[in-house]
């Protein structure tokens, strides 16, 4: 078996120049504080994946949990009334 390279048609994305719209970009933004903290969530996981998970880690993991936690329950109630308001 050969591992062969894939070729730049295949790999091109679809709109190689396409910027992203005005819409695009304000769904982004309004997403961004999930965003975050899902990433710093990611982090914090990450950083205890080499080492016994101590006191001090299980809580900066439970505080990562609830801001994601919150963020997605910001980002739903916004929604929510967006989409009852339109």
């Amino acid at each position: 078996m050969t591992i062969m390279p894939l070729r730049a048609v295949d790999t091109a994305p679809a709109f190689p120049d396409r910027e992203p719209t005005p819409i695009e970009l304000n769904i982004i933004d309004r997403e961004m504080p999930l965003i975050t903290a899902e990433v710093d969530l990611l982090d914090v996981e990450i950083s205890v994946l080499d080492r016994p998970v101590s006191e001090l880690d299980e809580r900066r993991i439970r505080r990562a949990r609830r801001r994601v936690l919150a963020a997605r329950r910001a980002l739903t109630n916004r929604s929510t009334v967006a989409g009852g308001a339109a």
